[in-house]
């Protein structure tokens, strides 16, 4: 008989990086700091856990907490060093104004090359008591980080990216493997062919596939703005199992939006701010659930999580934030069933 509570908690992806990690951490010294990560989440009573990305720190550009770099630099076909015409040229491009310096420029045609994500997933994987999502940055994203001297269009970048993407996911042994877009939240007529790149990827995931959205995180701010009724063509199209949501920090009325996604797509919806250092109460996420699913339908919302990853913080601060999951989920859950009764 499957116990399972209808609503699961979980996180985004990325945690604090552990003070005594270092810069030049050893694999022991990451496998430890995993395992604490996936420890502190488990004994918060999280349903599914995440491998907290500490692996991934880019002490060169810690405000996007190696959602970029760690993916581009070992791709073949990109090289990393930038020369001040580079610099110009994708200043000019003006893909995406809130990053300032590309992650590299495309030379020639883009393949995998030294990336190996399966290695770092099947490290938590074998760590982790409950079941297990591993996070990785979209083709969209990771494209418009780059100077294109090879395919000639940002849609043609995007897709190339795609194909090294889903090579990567048909290796990944997790629960749910979650995409990240968080930046066409900002460029929402871009719809249509990231959502053909997001589905190449997608359709490669052998396990539960999902997507985040949200308007940026960069550093703890927000570089983007818009609405997420612009993004419902986007989230229809996409060949997934449940969406992961930034709606704790949106405007209340952001939330009828989603009145319009599909049946079928499983609601994740952010119960918890990053973007602030108080910590929620388990009333404020009880009512947060309440509002979108009397809006989007009673049992909508499968997954409730913070809005992003929670990397900026402090670990205490990130710890109290994942430790309110369970109690403002099962406070939910407790009033609609002694509605129901």
């Amino acid at each position: 008989m499957d116990t399972a509570p209808r609503i699961k908690t979980t996180t985004v992806g990325s945690y604090p990086v552990p003070a005594w990690l270092g810069n030049s951490p050893s694999e022991q010294d990451i496998t430890d700091a995993t395992r604490v990560i996936l420890h502190t989440q488990e004994t918060a009573g999280l349903d599914v856990v995440c491998d907290g990305e500490v692996y991934r720190y880019d002490l060169s550009h810690p405000e996007t907490n190696g959602m970029i770099e760690y993916f581009t630099a070992p791709m073949e076909g990109i090289r990393s060093a930038l020369t001040f015409d580079l610099i110009r040229q994708f200043e000019s491009d003006m893909n995406m104004g809130w990053r300032r310096l590309p992650a590299g420029v495309v030379e020639s045609a883009i393949s995998s090359g030294t990336m190996n994500l399966a290695l770092p997933c099947r490290r938590a994987k074998a760590l982790a008591q409950k079941p297990f999502k591993f996070a990785l940055t979209g083709p969209h994203m990771l494209a418009k980080t780059l100077v294109d001297h090879h395919y000639g269009s940002i849609e043609a970048v995007t897709d190339a990216i795609a194909d090294v993407l889903a090579e990567q996911v048909a290796r990944l042994d997790a629960d749910i493997v979650q995409i990240d877009e968080a930046n066409l939240p900002g460029n929402p007529e871009e719809w249509e062919w990231a959502a053909s790149a997001m589905n190449k990827v997608l359709d490669a995931v052998p396990g539960i596939p999902s997507v985040h959205l949200c308007f940026g995180n960069y550093a703890g701010q927000q570089p983007q703005d818009g609405s997420w009724g612009r993004l419902m063509d986007y989230l229809n199209a996409l060949h997934v199992d449940h969406i992961v949501m930034e709606c704790a920090h949106r405007p209340a009325e952001d939330l009828v939006a989603f009145k319009e996604l599909r049946p079928e797509i499983g609601m994740g919806l952010g119960v918890v701010d990053v973007k602030r250092t108080m910590t929620e109460s388990p009333d404020d996420i009880a009512r947060l659930i309440e509002r979108a699913e009397s809006i989007m339908g009673e049992g909508r919302v499968t997954y409730i999580h913070p809005d992003c990853g929670l990397w900026n913080h402090k670990r205490y601060i990130a710890d109290r934030k994942i430790g309110v999951l369970n109690a403002g989920r099962d406070l939910y859950l407790g009033r609609e069933s002694a509605a129901v009764a």
